[in-house]
């Protein structure tokens, strides 16, 4: 099983921005597969709709870390670790400036970039940045569109609802193209990920949504059957867990640890990225807790 673990970039941990780097090379030290960011824009004080079906936005998110900063501090503290986003808000961003961020990011880390990508949720958020957010689903998918040109194609040159691109010279390309894993519950977000995806992004809360096969083994199941109906080969498609504890505790180690050995034992899933943001405020204490998930799982 690898088990990866979430950058420090929310909350408290802000203020200790300059540790980063050590966090990345240590939580390498001592085991970790990968390192993972979030994106999230604001913090809504009213939000017309809340966090993860609460009415508010938690307190972590009053202060957040870019996450293209924080994956270029990684990718060059590490050597071995993959190093990913669990997940970027797609919509959000022009695509060729995208395809240049990433394209720099994987080439940093020796071709170890893993593209986690959604279409957000946050009507406060897409109202701020200037996306109409009825537009995000054709915009994503037209974004997948640019970023697989640019990644492939030289000359590079796109035509569609959104955006145009003339033919232009792309010879910046990633060491390999990424594997793009996208997120999402929904029919539209099922179809994509089995159409498009090199793999799917589910995530358990424990330990209040811990039902594995409802959450990982039946959709993935589901989205595998609509990727042969889509003439894909159903075996070609990955998922990586996000397992996300939103109370801090004294037990989470073992909450943690426990969940990874049933992941192993009752799905297919072999990579899982550990969700930390809610359990520390200091660095050294958000690696105690990297070294006591690894040396429990």
């Amino acid at each position: 099983m690898k088990i990866g673990f979430t950058l420090p970039q929310t909350g408290a941990v802000t203020k200790q921005a300059r540790q980063v780097a050590r966090y990345a090379r240590e939580a390498e030290q001592l085991g970790a597969a990968s390192l993972w960011v979030i994106d999230r824009a604001l913090a809504p004080v009213e939000p017309k709709v809340g966090y993860n079906g609460a009415d508010t936005f938690p307190p972590e998110f009053d202060a957040i870390l870019d996450p293209f900063a924080l994956l270029a501090v990684a990718a060059s503290a590490t050597e071995r670790v993959a190093i990913g986003s669990n997940i970027l808000n797609t919509p959000w961003y022009s695509p060729v400036l995208l395809a240049r961020t990433l394209t720099t990011l994987d080439l940093l880390s020796g071709g170890r970039l893993i593209p986690g990508l959604g279409v957000g949720w946050s009507p406060d958020e897409f109202e701020a940045i200037g996306v109409p957010m009825t537009e995000r689903g054709a915009r994503f998918d037209e974004i997948l569109d640019v970023l697989d040109e640019l990644w492939t194609a030289d000359p590079a040159s796109h035509s569609g609802k959104f955006w145009q691109i003339p033919e232009t010279r792309s010879a910046l390309k990633p060491v390999r193209k990424p594997p793009v894993y996208l997120a999402g519950f929904s029919p539209s977000a099922m179809r994509r990920v089995a159409r498009r995806a090199a793999g799917w992004l589910p995530a358990v809360v424990p330990p209040h949504v811990t039902d594995l096969d409802a959450a990982v083994t039946k959709p993935l199941a589901t989205i595998r059957e609509m990727a042969a109906e889509a003439g894909r080969d159903p075996a070609e498609l990955d998922a990586i867990l996000r397992i996300y504890p939103t109370e801090r505790s004294s037990e989470v180690v073992g909450l943690v640890a426990d969940t990874i050995k049933r992941v192993e034992q009752e799905t297919e899933v072999r990579h899982v990225l550990v969700d930390l943001m809610y359990q520390a405020d200091d660095v050294d204490d958000l690696l105690g807790l990297v070294e006591g998930v690894l040396k429990a799982s």
